[in-house]
């Protein structure tokens, strides 16, 4: 692949590399550049007028983006599609086609020259891809992650019938679960283009450093149990759930901090549950964190709790895991497909704080194989990934010669 280059088409990348919106995306490409002269990153970023701006609805990361610079670094160049959004319905239905006009003015602006078009998400990336497609006449690979393919396709027949006919044009489509691609059987994809190709972590990041550091480091108590959660307070995550199965678990110890590293809508609604609870003083929202400050926060923890209601993969858990830390999670579709075993964690129902309360007790005081987890999680490495990518994009270009 070393003589092509690659356009990435996205609904997300992080801000001058600050590694916070969607990191996954980031860590894909930095194990994928090798392999590639350029690759192009397009990151589609609606922006919205400041009227609406102040509204509690508003996504934070539309209010970001509208301020985003391009940027580059290592043989990647990063270019933000700003395109005017207002948040109803009759609007963002064609957000696909917003984002489109702006995406093709930049590859014609930039005089962009690539050989091969991944999207990631199917909407509006994916139909954006799409388009691109038909007047690039190059190969399009669309990568489903999660609320794109579970849910939106289900939404009703005229969403169904667009994300359809967005996956149906794309020469390959890749997955990141199982439980994501049954959904995709239910569109009638053809199996033979789907493959199921995890989210991964980055092994240089997230590896293990001794607890007592870490909360040195972080400044946490030393004769608390850390309970760690971490991911954008959004109701799909399910941190209310988790406040609940704290009350339950302080019944039986006190010795416990549960921190909740993340930001989003539901911040003031869980801060109230914790008032009106009275745990303040056992559970605390701590923002979001820098990613590559992530790592100290899960060494510092000594259980990690992902109490999702869906999750088409959860990379917070193998990067937990990739620091040896033992994960109580749900049955959410993601969650599945990594901890296998109760050497790793223990699986609970969602929305079931009773249930939660008693695995987290149990995996308090279970003498764990802090080595054994690291191992499970090598398999998910994204130098490991990005091969089974390649792959992909090696046997789609083949096939177009």
């Amino acid at each position: 692949m070393k003589r092509s280059n690659l356009l990435i088409i996205t609904d997300r990348y992080p801000h001058n590399k600050d590694h916070v919106s969607s990191s996954f995306v980031y860590s894909q490409i930095d194990a994928l550049k090798k392999y590639f002269d350029t690759i192009h990153v397009i990151s589609l970023s609606p922006f919205i007028p400041k009227l609406f701006s102040r509204f509690s609805f508003m996504h934070p990361r539309w209010r970001k983006d509208a301020f985003a610079t391009d940027y580059s670094y290592d043989n990647v160049e990063v270019r933000f599609a700003r395109y005017f959004m207002l948040p109803f319905d009759f609007v963002k239905e064609r957000k696909g086609e917003f984002a489109y006009n702006v995406a093709k003015r930049i590859i014609e602006r930039e005089k962009m020259d690539f050989d091969l078009i991944h999207a990631h998400f199917t909407w509006p990336s994916g139909y954006v891809g799409a388009k691109l497609k038909e007047i690039c006449d190059k190969p399009l690979i669309i990568t489903g992650h999660g609320h794109d393919v579970y849910d939106l396709p289900f939404k009703d027949a005229k969403w169904n019938k667009k994300i359809r006919n967005t996956l149906n044009a794309a020469d390959r489509i890749i997955t990141v679960s199982k439980s994501n691609y049954d959904k995709l059987m239910q569109l009638d994809i053809s199996d033979e283009k789907v493959s199921v190709i995890p989210n991964g972590y980055d092994s240089d990041l997230f590896k293990n450093i001794p607890i007592k550091k870490a909360k040195e480091r972080l400044n946490l108590p030393k004769d608390k149990k850390i309970i760690l959660s971490v991911g954008n307070l959004e109701k799909v995550k399910g941190h209310k759930y988790l406040i609940e199965a704290i009350e339950s678990v302080i019944r039986r110890r006190k010795d416990v901090l549960c921190l909740i590293v993340g930001n989003g809508g539901l911040k003031n609604e869980l801060e109230k549950q914790i008032k009106l609870r009275e745990l303040n003083e056992y559970v605390k929202l701590v923002g979001t964190k820098p990613h590559d400050m992530i790592p100290l926060w899960m060494n510092a923890c000594d259980v990690f709790v992902l109490p999702s209601l869906r999750e088409s993969f959860g990379v917070v858990q193998i990067e937990a895991m990739a620091c040896g830390k033992p994960v109580v999670a749900t049955y959410n579709g993601g969650s599945e497909e990594m901890v296998t075993s109760e050497d790793c964690g223990f699986l609970v129902e969602p929305a079931n704080p009773k249930e939660l309360a008693e695995k987290i007790l149990i995996a308090l005081d279970k003498e764990w194989d802090n080595e054994k987890i690291r191992k499970h999680a090598e398999m998910f490495r994204w130098i490991d990934i990005a091969k089974a990518i390649i792959k992909v994009y090696i046997k789609l270009m083949d096939s177009c010669e």
